[in-house]
């Protein structure tokens, strides 16, 4: 038996009210994407150092951010560069103007760039507050004299309230 327009009308309206709905997955995938590039382009302005336990930093105002560069720690029993022990404190002359360790580890990193700049290379400095001076003064002459001039020592920013 044939029906009628009208049957077959309502027929097909009372199927598609009556089917089982569907997740759109297009709008979904737009809102992560918003989402991750909403992260990326805030996640770049967090500048976080390295530091350790074992070195507490001095206080200070300073109002210029960190820079990403080669990083020397100061610990209480070893220098370390980008986390790597290089030299022992008890290993270190008094006499000596140079750290040998530290002095031969700058010198294989300056080795792998192509081109110095006239400035020299940036590298920053992380030693404690109780850190002796002249044995800083050894570090940053060491840094100095392997043509990493741009010196910075790393310092842990105030937090002030108004």
């Amino acid at each position: 038996m044939r029906s009628s327009q009208k049957a077959r009308r309502i027929q097909r309206h009372y199927g598609r009210m009556h089917r089982p709905g569907g997740l759109n997955l297009v709008s979904l995938m737009d809102i992560f994407t918003i989402l991750v590039f909403f992260l990326m382009v805030n996640s770049s302005d967090v500048k976080v150092m390295q530091n350790t336990a074992d070195v507490p930093l001095p206080k200070s105002t300073a109002q210029q951010e960190a820079a990403e560069n080669l990083t020397v720690q100061v610990t209480g029993n070893a220098i370390l560069v980008q986390g790597k022990e290089v030299a022992r404190l008890e290993g270190i002359e008094t006499g000596d103007a140079r750290i040998s360790g530290l002095s031969e580890e700058l010198t294989w990193r300056r080795n792998r760039w192509a081109e110095i700049p006239t400035e020299g290379l940036e590298v920053t400095i992380m030693a404690g507050r109780n850190t002796n001076y002249r044995l800083l003064r050894k570090v940053m002459q060491t840094c100095i004299d392997e043509q990493y001039r741009q010196v910075r020592l790393a310092v842990e920013g105030e937090v002030r309230n108004g």
